[in-house]
């Protein structure tokens, strides 16, 4: 539940930004505008980036833009969530099993399991629910590492799916977009009965806008997609190697 809410918020404010953003851009078109009806004409300026992009979103229509750029947030919300869920989850395993073994040799699995319960990650949790079934012997300690790295993998993996999802959807609306805006350019046609440019000018152009703003939304997404499996894929190969760590030491230790 908290990780939902903080998702939430993260998307909240991202929306309330892109709000800010827009009605800032709105007054101060309408505060040019303004001054040139006032004073003689102004020679027409380059249009800057975030203008000419507001200006672009707006031309798509707000309809499958509007949808295109909810993709934008949540999947953002989603990723920003999840990677600094795994930067949280990241453990300096080299330590930790040094830690441990000295524990071990010191003073025991209690001391080794108060090293386990205060250092935070999906290892130390493993190492802990391996050292709290030693006394069940070495083949129940290894049933618990296994279950329970497969429980921790389940929380690295959370939500994760969702960005595919977004990654997914965002091209297809904007293909979606684009058939729209071409059915409606022949529907001037077949209403006018000519084949006139400014015809169907409009509506190739809010069918090319959709598809591209689709495809930039997709490729964001896509680039925090493969960081965050990255990510996963490296704590995964920590967990399997302490997992086997853990068993090296707690059969030493029998020795």
């Amino acid at each position: 539940m908290k990780r939902l809410f903080s998702i939430l918020a993260i998307a909240g404010m991202m929306a309330f930004g892109t709000v800010n953003a827009t009605t800032n851009a709105n007054t101060t078109t309408a505060t040019t505008v303004a001054s040139m009806t006032q004073d003689e004409p102004a020679p027409a300026e380059e249009l800057g980036f975030h203008q000419e992009l507001k200006k672009r979103f707006i031309e798509g229509g707000p309809g499958f833009m509007g949808i295109v750029l909810l993709c934008l947030i949540l999947g953002l919300a989603i990723a920003i969530e999840r990677i600094i869920f795994l930067n949280l989850s990241t453990t300096n395993t080299k330590k930790l099993t040094a830690d441990v073994e000295e524990a071990l040799a010191s003073g025991g699995v209690t001391a080794a399991k108060e090293v386990c319960r205060n250092t935070k990650g999906p290892v130390a949790s493993i190492y802990y629910q391996g050292l709290d079934r030693t006394d069940e012997g070495l083949e129940a300690v290894e049933k618990a590492v296994v279950a329970y790295g497969g429980v921790q993998m389940g929380q690295l993996e959370k939500n994760v799916s969702w960005i595919s999802l977004f990654i997914a959807l965002a091209p297809m609306l904007g293909f979606m977009g684009t058939v729209i805006g071409m059915i409606q350019a022949f529907d001037k046609i077949e209403a006018a009965g000519d084949m006139q440019p400014s015809l169907v000018a409009g509506g190739i152009k809010v069918a090319l806008l959709t598809t591209v703003f689709g495809l930039v939304v997709a490729i964001i997404l896509q680039i925090f997609y493969n960081y965050i499996i990255a990510k996963i894929d490296s704590i995964v190969n920590d967990m399997e190697d302490a997992s086997i760590t853990l068993m090296d030491l707690l059969i030493r230790q029998k020795k």
